[in-house]
């Protein structure tokens, strides 16, 4: 039997991932409904489930319908019930991250005018959180999707807003000024990296599968970033369709910034990220205790 194409009978695993670079890229090797796998997937197929991440956190959230799914960080603790964090698949800024952008330059200060609006990518972001964190205040907001926060800040919408995925690489030349990066702010203030995006799995899927299956399925889904790692042409080519028009040198370059070897194992120092971070939140009430921290690794 080959472990590569015969999948009959071969349980079904569905994966949701945001519709950016570094998620298509990690998990392009597992292969699609129209495409096999690029590597042995042992017993299980996986069904790719696109979606805006804030989407995936409050599907989480609400129903805990996905196998396998990305959130980000600050819902973790929102979730941990559910599932259980894989030590790969976690993305990190690490010196640099999620960005504050404006149409004209401002000083920091100006983030504190109380009248001012902000578009944000959603209210379970991390970035969310690290900004809730860096105003210590309430704000005015309005939730977006990511791909419109830009447009929004250009018309004139709002005042400010939190740029995510490729838009950190473009907001100049769509004429926006940075305000400030809060992945920058982060690394100043802590000296850790800004953990943003986490991977997370079912934790019934012993029960389902028999033991050791989140160790199994753990182990596939860390041999895909490896081989996407290893393969990395091919991996910006399969990305390209999630890049919203970003040249292949542009889209390699923001895939390699989240997609590195931190992203095959988060670490200690990864895992010290995840509690200032959650912990911080959990202590300004904006989300429950994230309790033990830990990981599962395959």
């Amino acid at each position: 039997m080959d472990p590569l194409t015969d999948t009959n009978a071969a349980p079904a695993l569905t994966i949701g991932h945001s519709p950016d670079p570094d998620d298509a890229f990690m998990w392009w090797p597992l292969g699609t409904p129209s495409r096999p796998p690029a590597i042995p997937t042992e017993r299980f197929i996986f069904e790719p489930v696109p979606e805006d991440i804030e989407v995936l956190n409050h599907r989480a959230i609400n129903t805990g319908d996905l196998d396998i799914t990305a959130i980000s960080v600050f819902t973790y603790p929102f979730v941990r019930e559910t599932y259980q964090l894989t030590a790969c698949g976690c993305s990190f800024g690490d010196g640099y991250g999620p960005k504050v952008v404006a149409r004209e330059v401002r000083g920091r200060d100006w983030l504190q005018d109380p009248d001012i609006t902000f578009a944000v990518p959603g209210e379970k972001t991390s970035t969310f959180l690290a900004f809730n964190i860096l105003l210590g205040k309430p704000f005015r907001y309005s939730v977006m999707r990511f791909d419109e926060i830009m447009p929004a800040v250009q018309r004139g919408d709002v005042d400010a807003g939190l740029i995510i995925h490729q838009g950190q690489l473009t907001y100049a030349e769509e004429g926006l000024e940075l305000i400030v990066d809060l992945g920058a702010w982060w690394g100043d203030e802590t000296g850790l990296p800004l953990p943003l995006g986490a991977n997370v799995i079912k934790r019934d899927l012993a029960d389902r599968f028999g033991p050791g299956s989140g160790e199994e399925v753990t182990r596939i889904l860390k041999h895909s970033i490896e081989y996407a790692m290893k393969h990395h042409a091919e991996g910006v080519s399969e990305a390209l369709a999630y890049a919203a028009g970003l040249p292949a040198r542009q889209t390699g370059a923001f895939i390699d910034l989240y997609v590195n070897e931190s992203t095959l194992d988060a670490g200690e120092r990864g895992l010290q990220a995840f509690e200032k971070l959650l912990h911080a939140g959990h202590d300004r009430g904006l989300c429950p205790d994230p309790g033990v921290i830990d990981f599962i690794r395959g």
